[in-house]
């Protein structure tokens, strides 16, 4: 019988990307506060989960270097890049052969992100576009590529949902640590609106 993938998440085959969230995008990106502050809940899951996490910075020289509102790097592989794609080979020959699925945060939807997800599903990874924690400069932008991204067979799915999707069940022995950063109160920045869209202002 043929399998229907419905991209189902497993964390042992599981890694987490956060893309370029720089000091340089923090005055220009729409709710980057809300942004990070959903990567970063994104990050301390996965750090407890074990799974393997990636940050890149986009041309730090002139961008500066990732956020400290993000949390603690120390232990995570963080490279810079000058390509838009997060697929470089510094991150995709250290990335575990084991891992098939990519869970995908940052900015800028419609550059970075985007071209991450298209190149990743060109080499048969599942990626899932964690919305809650996607922008870009204008709204509008993240629109269509969350569009585009989903055409081209990404998952559109929510922090919460990818974290409980991981975990898959109550008798995980990291779900109580993992739950108390699921219930944390989260910053409302509108961005998972029915149709990704604010109810005014036209903002997403």
């Amino acid at each position: 019988a043929v399998v229907r993938c419905v991209g189902k998440l497993n964390s042992n085959r599981t890694a987490l990307f956060l893309c370029d969230m720089q000091e340089k995008f923090r005055k220009t990106i729409t709710h980057f506060p809300a942004i990070v502050d959903t990567s970063s809940r994104m990050l301390r899951a996965c750090q407890i989960i074990k799974m393997p996490v990636f940050v890149t910075e986009q041309y730090p020289k002139g961008l500066g270097h990732t956020v400290p509102e993000l949390g603690d790097l120390s232990v995570v592989t963080v490279i810079d890049k000058t390509q838009f794609s997060m697929c470089v080979n510094a991150v995709m020959s250290a990335l575990p052969s084991e891992i098939d699925s990519v869970l995908l945060c940052g900015i800028e939807a419609h550059a970075c992100v985007q071209q991450t997800s298209l190149d990743l599903l060109e080499k048969n990874f599942q990626v899932h576009v964690i919305v809650d924690a996607v922008s870009s400069r204008n709204p509008v932008d993240r629109m269509y590529a969350l569009d585009r991204m989903k055409s081209a067979g990404c998952w559109l799915t929510t922090s919460e949902s990818a974290v409980l999707a991981l975990l898959r069940d109550a008798s995980h022995p990291h779900f109580k640590e993992v739950q108390k950063i699921i219930w944390e109160p989260s910053l409302d920045s509108g961005l998972l609106q029915p149709g990704g869209r604010e109810p005014s202002g036209g903002k997403l």
